[in-house]
């Protein structure tokens, strides 16, 4: 196999790696909507991250994977884990409280702009015209499918827009960081740190506030209900540990600017989902919104495709046969 191929086939790997990360992260705001029928925002993801630290340490107990952590490498770790999770999830969750989903999705939805623009400054990301022009375009298909439900953003509630914004903020700084950190640091490494900070973090912030409102025997109550430790399973397993394992692989091998774009496919599935599992309304503005935003996906790993096909060029006709 020649370098060319073994790169087309590294580049095959990540671009499937994303999609079935997409497809995680957009069934996981059904499974999200689902647990927060029986928990607080807070408890869910202090639940969520102890579910995934345990998914993660299994493996390492039995000895499947091998951690070599060395000290530098948690200080090296700990900015990325402070933006996603901890950041991410915090500025979204509180955020919610002050703005709807459907605000948060429209802003939300400008995170590969911010990733682009962070990948050119830090990580001196060259992208073509045809690149930025396609990564507006999926941004615009996000906006419309919101638009047209008739969502606007308040701008006289600044506090929700403001955290959901240090949201998306947070997200497009965790893709650059950790697109930095793969090229010199093994992805399961990377994850596993990831998943002890966020298990700290929401765990000492859920039971803080629990001890403060003297409910601290009502913390483990949610499992109880089946409802809620199914979607507990599948945030904690699938949507943190395995979605995160998946997203800094694909960052490992492809540009920030090209990964971050297929966060807008995460949004097809959700409504996708909310269509098949909850019933919700499919009208004609969310396929052509879909349409706008494979189109836009498509346009900005544009230069991918054409490298690939070059990879594998046609084989040349034998000379001997005859024509």
């Amino acid at each position: 196999m020649t370098a060319a191929q073994l790169d087309s086939k590294t580049k095959r790997f990540a671009y499937s790696a994303i999609v079935i990360y997409s497809t995680i992260i957009g069934l996981s705001f059904l499974f999200g909507k689902l647990a927060l029928t029986v928990a607080t925002p807070l408890d869910s993801l202090a639940h969520r991250f102890t579910v995934s630290l345990i998914a993660a340490a299994i493996p390492v107990l039995f000895g499947w994977v091998k951690l070599q952590i060395k000290p530098r490498d948690m200080l090296a770790i700990l900015p990325l884990a402070v933006l996603y999770p901890s950041m991410f999830f915090a500025f979204q969750a509180f955020g919610l409280q002050f703005t709807s989903s459907a605000e948060a999705g429209i802003i939300h939805a400008t995170v590969p702009i911010f990733t682009m623009a962070a990948a050119a400054y830090f990580l001196k990301e060259r992208t073509t015209r045809l690149q930025q022009l396609s990564t507006l375009l999926s941004v615009a298909g996000v906006i419309f499918i919101f638009v047209m439900k008739g969502t606007t953003i308040d701008l006289g509630n600044m506090k929700g827009t403001l955290l959901i914004l240090l949201s998306a903020l947070a997200l497009a700084g965790y893709s650059v960081l950790a697109r930095k950190l793969t090229s010199r640091m093994k992805v399961s490494t990377m994850t596993y740190v990831m998943t002890v900070i966020g298990f700290l973090v929401f765990n000492l912030m859920a039971v803080g506030q629990h001890l403060a409102e003297g409910t601290l025997l009502l913390y483990f109550e949610p499992f109880a209900s089946p409802v809620f430790l199914v979607s507990i399973l599948y945030l904690g397993v699938l949507s943190s540990l395995i979605s995160s394992l998946l997203s800094n692989y694909a960052l490992s091998k492809l540009e920030a600017s090209k990964v971050s774009v297929f966060n807008h496919l995460a949004t097809l599935v959700s409504i996708v989902g909310g269509f098949v599992f909850l019933n919700e309304q499919l009208a004609y503005y969310h396929l052509i919104g879909a349409a706008v935003i494979i189109a836009g996906v498509l346009g900005t790993n544009a230069g991918a495709w054409g490298r690939r096909k070059a990879a594998h060029p046609p084989k040349a006709l034998d000379p001997t046969m005859k024509r």
